[in-house]
């Protein structure tokens, strides 16, 4: 009996310090590196082909932890830091860092987060969820920041400022995001109005709790969501017109399987937006008008190593579907030699390069990317 209390006192004593321990702050720091080079056929001033050498991201991150339920991110970025013709260093494009995620978080239950700050537009899958380095190919679809190409909502890098509340009940089957955001400012939304954005996933198979998720998971799960997004904000001034209403709405699935010993994995989009406050000039789709959008993508890993690592080819279909003009094509295809996952992997890219001035045209990028 005297054995059994000494063991009970030492078994409380260790889950106190257990739970004292998990009580201290914390603070977790990542680094994580894209190189890119990118050769464009007829990107040259002569017509020729034009040759790049950039980072394309750049990112460190803070994360750090007061309480169980009050934590806090950080997220310091340069992208496409030595891009030919590009110079926004405020925005940490082409030159300087930028902050470009920091919120405050509050999570009473995994049912229910509170982020306030800076943060993804909880809209979109692919640019509203995913992390940028778990994608399945080298970058985002085009029409959302990918490549050489432009995000079709109003976005800070991809990002707004405002708060989110967000979680997933039911064991993870439901994930839910609404968010109210700054959206459109300044001398084109005069009244000062905000933009509130929201998305709904329902996950058929294991779930997705985390507020990054990943558009491929190398056999790791298996998924299957299915989501609708809105975005929306009133009272803009567009191309000259008063009284404008932006509006959005997308319908997006995913889904991640193994297959013996491979995986698969396979992401498609249907967005239909109008009155664009920023346009798709490369798709030639002016300021205020509409357009609809949609991508398919899919990437199958290699069920046998190659070296030290494994093989995952990928392609994607982009289409911009104009109203009164040619729609735009943007298809990519490609491979990923995953030397530890996506913490160290190397990618070899095709894709149509999109272009104001000139014909789409090929452009091929080699990666190397690494994370802590």
């Amino acid at each position: 009996m005297r054995i059994v209390l000494v063991g009970l006192a030492l078994s409380a004593g260790a889950s106190v310090s257990t739970a004292r321990a998990a009580d201290k702050p914390s603070l977790t720091v990542g680094l994580r590196l894209q190189g890119w080079y990118v050769a464009e056929q007829h990107g040259a001033p002569d017509g020729g082909t034009a040759q790049d050498f950039l980072l394309r991201r750049g990112y460190l991150s803070l994360t750090g932890k007061l309480t169980p339920t009050l934590s806090a991110f950080v997220h310091v970025a340069g992208d496409r830091i030595g891009q030919t013709g590009l110079d926004a260093t405020g925005l940490g494009l082409g030159t300087g860092l930028a902050l470009r995620d920091a919120w405050i978080a509050w999570q009473p239950h995994p049912a229910f987060h509170v982020q306030a700050g800076r943060m993804y537009v909880p809209f979109t899958r692919a640019y509203g969820t995913e992390s940028t380095f778990a994608l399945v190919g080298v970058d985002l679809p085009q029409t959302q920041g990918g490549g050489r190409g432009a995000i079709f909502y109003p976005s800070k890098v991809g990002r707004d400022d405002g708060v989110v509340a967000w979680g997933a009940p039911l064991r993870g089957r439901v994930q839910y995001r609404l968010g109210v955001l700054q959206g459109v400012e300044g001398s084109a939304n005069p009244g000062s109005s905000l933009r509130l954005s929201g998305r709904v996933s329902v996950n058929l198979l294991e779930a997705e709790t985390g507020w990054f998720n990943r558009a491929t998971y190398l056999g790791e799960t298996r998924v299957l969501a299915i989501a609708v997004g809105f975005d929306r904000q009133s009272g803009l001034v567009l191309a000259g017109a008063t009284d404008q209403t932006y509006r959005a709405w997308t319908v997006d699935a995913f889904l991640d399987h193994p297959i013996g010993r491979g995986a698969l994995s396979v992401e498609g989009s249907y967005v239909d937006a109008h009155a664009l406050p920023l346009g798709l000039p490369f798709a030639g789709i002016p300021i205020g008008a509409g357009a609809r959008i949609g991508y398919l993508q899919g990437g199958y890993l290699l069920p046998w190593r190659l070296g030290t690592g494994r093989l995952q080819l990928y392609s994607r279909a982009e289409r911009v579907f104009v109203p009164d003009g040619a729609d735009t094509s943007l298809p990519s295809a490609g491979l990923n030699y995953l030397v530890r996952g996506q913490d160290m992997k190397v990618t070899a890219d095709w894709s149509r390069a999109p272009s104001t001035t000139q014909p789409a045209s090929g452009a091929l990028t080699l990666q190397a990317q690494i994370g802590f």
